[in-house]
Order: C-alpha cells, then sequence, then structure tokens
C-alpha cells in the first residue's frame, strides 16, 4: 500500500481538543447594543472607509514583502554561482573540482544553518506556511501563527533556505506572510513591540480579523504569482467558511495592490522603467509562442487533449507517491526528531542541505549530455519583455565541459535557479534529453520530498512546477521522436505535466486553474489546464489527501471540510451533542465563578436559572414538566450530581429571575387564565413530550428523566467575558440591587484582544468572594440554537456557514440539554458516533 494508507495509520492522530475556535457570530450584549444605538450612517461609512484603506495598506505591505524576499534571494543567488561557477570553469582545467564543491557547500549550509535558526525562534515559521492559514481561514486559532515574530523569521527564514539551494519555493510562505500582515496591521500592536501603542480602537473581534488574514493570503498568493483574480479564489477555495460579496470585493483590491505594488518596484529596480509593469509575480511563466519558422507548430490542438488527460493520470498518482511518501517522512519525524533537542532539527536540515548539494554537484558534472544550442532566435519579437526574457534564457545555459555551440542539459536546470529553470523547460527551444530529464525527475521529486517537512520556511509550489515540467518535456520529447507527432509544442506540454503533478500534490482545483492561467498570460490553455487538474486530483483522492491536507491531520487540528457524508444525517443533533454542561446562573458568587474558571478548560458557559420557585408547584403536579427523551442515564445523573455539587460546595447564588428581577419579590401570582392558556397550548403544540397534568402525582415509578429538573436557557458567555469581569471587579454585595453593579463599555471589554488574561494569573484578593455578579448585560441572549432532532448535515452547515464557535442544543420549551463545539463535528468524532449508532440499532 504505497499509495492508500490503512486505517490503523489513520487512527493514530485523532483531532486535538486543545485547539480553540474563532468566534465569527457577533454577540449581542448590552454594550453591543450601545454602541449600535451611537451609530448612524455617517459613522458607519467612516467605518467602511477605515476598511478599504487598511485592505489597501494590508496589499501594499504584502507586495513589499515580497519584493524584500526576491531582491535578496536574487542577491544572493547570483552572488552563490558566480563565485562557484568561475571556481568550476578554472578547476575543469586544473582538476580541482573538490574544491568548487567546498565552495558551493559553504554558501549553502551557511544559508540553510540561518534558516534553521530562526524556525528554532519561532517554530511556526517552518514549512510553507499554507496548512496553517488554512486551519484559521477554517476558523481555529492556531497558536502563533499570525504574530509580527512569525512574519520576521518566515520571510528572512525563505530567502535563506532559497538561496541555500534547497529544493523549496517562496511562493508558500509568501501566502503566510501576506496572512500575517493582514492579522496584525489593523491592531496596530504587537506583543512584540509592547512599547509602541496606538488607541485604534476598530476591528477588535475574530470576525474582523478573519476578514482581514484572508485578504492578506489572497494578496499573498497575487504577489507570487501576480495573480489577483487566483489569490481571492484561493481564500475563498481553501477554507473560509464565511463568504459575502463585500469581502470578495476587498479581498480582490487587497491582491491587485499587492500584484502592482510588487510590479511596479520590481520592473523598476530590474530594468530601470519606473512605471512600466512588466513583472507581475515573483514566478513569472514567461509567454508561450511558436516559432514563426515552424509552421507545423500549434500550442495545442484537440488530439493532444487525450494526451493532457493521461498525463493528468499519471501526475495523481505521482502527486499521491509524493504525498504518502511525505507522510510517512513526517511522522518519523514527529516520532524521532521533534522529541529531541531542538539543535537535532537543525543538524537535519544540514544533512538535507549536505545531501542535495552534492547530488546537484555530481549531477551536474558526471550525468549531463552535451545538446546541440538552438539556433532559432526570438529576434522578431518587438516587446521588451519577451527579449528579456530571451536573453534570460540564453544566459541561464550552463556548457560546463561541453565544446563550443553545445551545452549541458544537466547543469542547466540543476545548476540555476528553480525559476530559470522553470523557463528552460517551458521555452528552451533546444532539447533536454529523455535520459537527463528522467534522472532530473527522480532526483528533483526525492530529494523536494525530504526537504518538505524540515524546520525551514519552505514552500512546495516551485518544486512541484518544476518536478511537473521536467516529466511534461520527457513526455513531449518521447512523443517526437518515437511517435512522430511534430505539431507537438515542447512548452506546452512541460505546462500540462506542472500542472499534473502540482494538481496531483496539492489538490485544489478551481484556484490553481486561475493562478496558472493568469501566469501564462494565455487564455487559451483554460480548457487543458483545467481538465488535468481535475484528472489530477479525481486520480489522487483515489488514494490520499492533499499534501496540506495530510499535514493539517498530522498536527490534529479539527478542520470541518465543505459537506458532510451523506450518511451522517442517519445522526441526529442529541446524537453528537456534549450534554454535561458546565452552567452559570444569571447572578453568581465570585467565588462560585472563579472556581469554575479554575476547574474547567471550557471557553463558553450557558446561562441558566432551574426555576426552584416552582418545585412546589410541581409537587402540586401544577407545573408542565418535559421529558428530554434523547438523554442517557449516566448524562443526566452526572449533571443532576454536578448541580447538587454546584449548589452545596459551591454556594451559588441561583435567581429564579434575570437582571435587576432578583431585587423585586414578586409575591404576586398569574391569573388562572393565563395559566390555563398556557397549558392549552403547550399541549397543543409540544405533544412529543409526555405531560404531566394536575390529576396525576408524583409516583415512585418515575425514570431519573422525568425527576431531573431542566436548565431553562438564558444565554451564553463566553470565559474571556467572565474573566474580563473579575479583573475589572465588576461585581455588587448581597445588601445592594444588582443596578449599582459598574458597567463596562464595549471597547473596555474588548480591550485586551486577542490576548485576555489567565484566571490563573489575576490577582483576585481585593475582591469579596461572597460579591455577586449580575453577568446577564454582557452574555449573548440570542446565539443560534438547534433543537436535539436537527439531522448532522443541518448542524454542520449551520456551524461552519455562520463561522460558529459554541451552537446550544435547546429543546422545544426551552431547556438547554447540551453544546456542540467544533470537535463534535469533525470526521474522526461523526464516524464513531455513526458506529455507535449501527451498534445500537
Amino acid at each position: 500500500t504505497i499509495l492508500g494508507e490503512t486505517h490503523e495509520e489513520e487512527d493514530e492522530i485523532l483531532p486535538r481538543k486543545d485547539y480553540e475556535s474563532l468566534d465569527y457570530d457577533r454577540c449581542i450584549n448590552d454594550p453591543y447594543l450601545e454602541v449600535l444605538e451611537g451609530m448612524d450612517n455617517k459613522k458607519a461609512q467612516r467605518y467602511e472607509a477605515v476598511k478599504w484603506v487598511l485592505v489597501f495598506a494590508i496589499g501594499v505591505c504584502t507586495g513589499l514583502v515580497g519584493l524584500f524576499v526576491d531582491f535578496f534571494v536574487r542577491l544572493f543567488t547570483q552572488l552563490k554561482f558566480r563565485v562557484v561557477q568561475s571556481s568550476v570553469e578554472e578547476c575543469s582545467e586544473k582538476g580541482c573540482l573538490a574544491l568548487s564543491l567546498l565552495e558551493l557547500l559553504g554558501f549553502n549550509l551557511t544559508f540553510v544553518f540561518l534558516a534553521s535558526l530562526l524556525v528554532l525562534i519561532q517554530p511556526v515559521a517552518a514549512g510553507s506556511g499554507i496548512p496553517e492559514i488554512k486551519c484559521y481561514l477554517n476558523g481555529v486559532k492556531v497558536p502563533g501563527v499570525v504574530r509580527l515574530r512569525t512574519v520576521v523569521c518566515k520571510a528572512m527564514g525563505v530567502l535563506f533556505s532559497v538561496a541555500g539551494g534547497l529544493f523549496v519555493g517562496k511562493e508558500g510562505p509568501m501566502i503566510h506572510s501576506g496572512a500575517v500582515v493582514g492579522a496584525g496591521l489593523p491592531q496596530f500592536q504587537s506583543i512584540s513591540l509592547r512599547k509602541i501603542q496606538f488607541n485604534f480602537p476598530y476591528f477588535r473581534s475574530d470576525r474582523d480579523k478573519r476578514d482581514f488574514v484572508s485578504a492578506g493570503a489572497a494578496a499573498g498568493v497575487a504577489a507570487a504569482f501576480g495573480a489577483p483574480i487566483g489569490g481571492t479564489l484561493f481564500s475563498l477555495e481553501e477554507g473560509c467558511s464565511f463568504w459575502n460579496q463585500g469581502l470578495t470585493w476587498k479581498v480582490l483590491f487587497c491582491s491587485m495592490a499587492a500584484t502592482f505594488t510588487l510590479n511596479f518596484f520590481r520592473s523598476g529596480i530590474q530594468f530601470g522603467s519606473w512605471g512600466s509593469f512588466q513583472l507581475p509575480g515573483l514566478l513569472n511563466f514567461g509567454e508561450f509562442k511558436c516559432s514563426e519558422s515552424d509552421k507545423k507548430c500549434h500550442l495545442w490542438t484537440a488530439v493532444d487533449l487525450g494526451f493532457f488527460i493521461l498525463m493528468g493520470i499519471v501526475g495523481g498518482l505521482l502527486g499521491a507517491t509524493f504525498n504518502c511518501l511525505n507522510k510517512r517522512l513526517a511522522r518519523y519525524r514527529m516520532r524521532n526528531v521533534h522529541p529531541k533537542p531542538k539543535l537535532v532539527r537543525v543538524l537535519e536540515s544540514l544533512l538535507v542541505s549536505l545531501t542535495t548539494t552534492v547530488v546537484v554537484f555530481v549531477a551536474s558534472m558526471v550525468l549531463g549530455e552535451c545538446r546541440q544550442m538552438s539556433s532559432s532566435s526570438h529576434s522578431g519579437n518587438d516587446t521588451l519583455s519577451l527579449q528579456d526574457m530571451s536573453e534570460d534564457i540564453n544566459s541561464s545555459i550552463k556548457t560546463f565541459f561541453c565544446p563550443n555551440e553545445t551545452y549541458n542539459d544537466m547543469a542547466t536546470l540543476f545548476f540555476n535557479p528553480q525559476e530559470s529553470a522553470i523557463l528552460q523547460l517551458f521555452h528552451q527551444d533546444g532539447t533536454f534529453s529523455p535520459v537527463t530529464l528522467s534522472l532530473f525527475f527522480l532526483l528533483y521529486f526525492l530529494l523536494s520530498c525530504w526537504t518538505y517537512g524540515i524546520s525551514v520556511p519552505s514552500g512546495l509550489f516551485v518544486p512541484s512546477l518544476l518536478c511537473g515540467a521536467a516529466f511534461g518535456r520527457l513526455v513531449a520529447n518521447l512523443l517526437k521522436s518515437y511517435i512522430g507527432l511534430d505539431h507537438i509544442y515542447s512548452g506546452t506540454f512541460a505546462l500540462i505535466g506542472a500542472a499534473a503533478f502540482l494538481g496531483g500534490v496539492v489538490r485544489m482545483t478551481i484556484s490553481l486553474t486561475v493562478i496558472l492561467i493568469e501566469s501564462t498570460n494565455e487564455i487559451t490553455y483554460g480548457l487543458p489546464i483545467m481538465i488535468t487538474l481535475m484528472v489530477a486530483k479525481w486520480t489522487g483522492d483515489f488514494f490520499n489527501k492533499g499534501i496540506y491536507d495530510i499535514h493539517v491531520n498530522l498536527r490534529g487540528v479539527p478542520l470541518l471540510e465543505w459537506e458532510t457524508e451523506v450518511e451522517m444525517d442517519k445522526l441526529r443533533a442529541s446524537d453528537i451533542m456534549e450534554p454535561n454542561l458546565t452552567y452559570v446562573y444569571p447572578h453568581t458568587r465570585i467565588q462560585s465563578l472563579v472556581s469554575i474558571l479554575r476547574t474547567t478548560v471550557h471557553h463558553a458557559f450557558p446561562v441558566v436559572t432551574e426555576n426552584r420557585g416552582n418545585e412546589r408547584e410541581f409537587m402540586k403536579g401544577n407545573q408542565l414538566i418535559s421529558n428530554n427523551i434523547k438523554f442517557k442515564k449516566s448524562s443526566i445523573l452526572t449533571r443532576a450530581g454536578e448541580q447538587r455539587k454546584r449548589s452545596q460546595s459551591m454556594k451559588s447564588y441561583p435567581s429564579s429571575e434575570l437582571r435587576n428581577m432578583c431585587d423585586e419579590h414578586i409575591a404576586t401570582e398569574e391569573p388562572p387564565e393565563k395559566e390555563d392558556l398556557l397549558q392549552q397550548m403547550l399541549e397543543r403544540r409540544y405533544t412529543p413530550y409526555p405531560n404531566l397534568y394536575p390529576d396525576q402525582s408524583p409516583s415512585e415509578e418515575w425514570t431519573m428523566e422525568e425527576r431531573f429538573r431542566p436548565l431553562t436557557f438564558h444565554g451564553l458567555i463566553l470565559r474571556s467575558q467572565l474573566v474580563t469581569l473579575l479583573d475589572r471587579g465588576v461585581c455588587y454585595s448581597e445588601s445592594q440591587s444588582s443596578a449599582s453593579q459598574p458597567r463596562l463599555s464595549h471597547a473596555e471589554m474588548s480591550e485586551d484582544y486577542p490576548r485576555y488574561p489567565d484566571i490563573h494569573d489575576l490577582d483576585l484578593t481585593l475582591l469579596n468572594p461572597r460579591m455577586i455578579v449580575d453577568v446577564t448585560p454582557y452574555m449573548n441572549p440570542s446565539p443560534f440554537t438547534v433543537s436535539p432532532n436537527t439531522h448532522v448535515s443541518q448542524v454542520f452547515n449551520l456551524f461552519r456557514t455562520m463561522g460558529l464557535r459554541h451552537l446550544p442544543v435547546v429543546n422545544a420549551v426551552g431547556e438547554i440539554v447540551g453544546i456542540i463545539t467544533r470537535h463534535n463535528l469533525t470526521h474522526e468524532f461523526l464516524q464513531a458516533r455513526l458506529r455507535q449508532h449501527y451498534q445500537t440499532i
């Protein structure tokens, strides 16, 4: 099973419960309503204008980060190759090639060592960053993923790892860098620069932050490939749970700003022609055009589509093999490298660098063939960019150990920056021998698979494109040489091979199609690229997941897919909810709240009342009591025990009314007519629930479910809100009215966002534990809720599309019976519950 993984392996890593969710839902509490009251059209327009300005600033900053990385990668790479190439040319006559190898090793090992050190400073900067950003856009808070220190280590680290000759790209880290810029810029503060403080109270919520992160990630794609539309689609396809038209416009605007900022500066620096936009992205595929002397040549024909589909199938198989090997490597690293001292990770990176450098050097010197240079030139092309591209291709040809008018094909591929090698495969009219292409593909495939996952910032797009381009060029050579198809344009096959392999590895469809079309500037390639990517994805999906999904699963992140499987609809909300609730009362003593916060790790608590005042009526049989059919006895006993324990040991202060009603002793009873009317309504509308009628009395035959007192649900309050209330001393004494409790504004409640204080760090010595906190003004009184009988697909769609964090399960008479979080909706959890469901049938 080289391609498919066995179930035993899959079950080893389950989604971890220590990942927190982002909260996309608005908390409509009293402080927020006060903000709404003061909001008018002018203020709303000003707020929207600030958003547009920030989105533009994110795009510009992301473009500048790309410019910084590109400039220094180009500088270091040119320096390295210039020194080593002159040494090789001298030593090929004198016979001192070992000295040239030592020079190359010196450069590469130094650069990779620096990249590894930067990852030691901020471990989350390792890898491409796309799995982490995918998780963030999906609604999972990955620790440290959008911090300022992360983007500094990422940008500088990827600069050194690419310059160090590792088989990695700078495009994936650009996406991560853009996302960090998007998260940090609107906050106007950083934990790394604590002394710099701006009074900027806007956008202090997960909702706004995630919108800006999606814009930043799209800007990263746009800067990397010169593909603003592809960047927008990337953000949409790769995880954004919640999307709207306004956000689409802002994300596209941000992507455009990033693309043209990078284009403006790169064109000015490289060509000295400021204001002429000639270099749209970090990776440019150049223009695909048949030679004017070759009349038979076509970019592609309908006949070629059959070959493209076959290439898609092979690309899917190769991608699945790549992913499987990389997954096994990642598992090995998790077991044997990561638990050891951090220095071991640096040594592993240096070992990979050493091996890669020796392989590249030896292959270039020994395995290459001398090929005749192409006689055709691009002199007929009058545009500046085409001439520059043609010169660039010809200047990157390496002639190691070859006579005049010939070049070393293996050295031309290996002894160049990866972008130049891709352009060689796409546009070089001279041929590469099938043996060279096969060896190059094999070596690059194995080394890039080994490299992805080590402790350096590393992208996967460029190595995959280069591997695939070599595979496509090999197919074109074979078709031309052995089948005699003269009309074939080798560049098209190289492009389709690149798309097939990249699609087989990452399994992206919509965004990748558009990114490749925008990178080639050739709309006629739309159909073959789309067909190839679809076939590659379907073939690869037959065996395993995409590389980013594999790494997400290995981290144990509870990622939610686009939709659930059809058979999951056999389950209801009551089958998957968490019935053991930790709850608070509307008015609760401080000692009780502190005890709850210190003894649990929950991030939200239902606000409930027990209606104890109705117990006498209940004993008389005058009160309608509902029976929650779906509960299991064990969970009811647990909840009942927890309820008793809290009311006895924690000395909670329950109240049967909300807010200030507890201060007024209303002894009047409702008129009997209303009670009769209510009872009739309940009898008519809630027939599934067993009812108690006045002529019935409690009996010993009652089950535990019937004896259990239900909890009336009033709202949901977050841990961060409770900690803020305790930190700021929001409470009142038993002898006072709750109206005397201090009030906090919305700005004060969100001032500590996103790092609220920990309950264990609070100094609560000044607070009297007998004081009471009224949580009702700060709770969310109207969160999304579902019925216990709701099908899982409906629960899943509501949770994912609205970007929720907690979903209370409330029965027909307003009693909370459970709560659903992200972990209750992961594929693994639903599968386990479905197995239980089948066993009980």
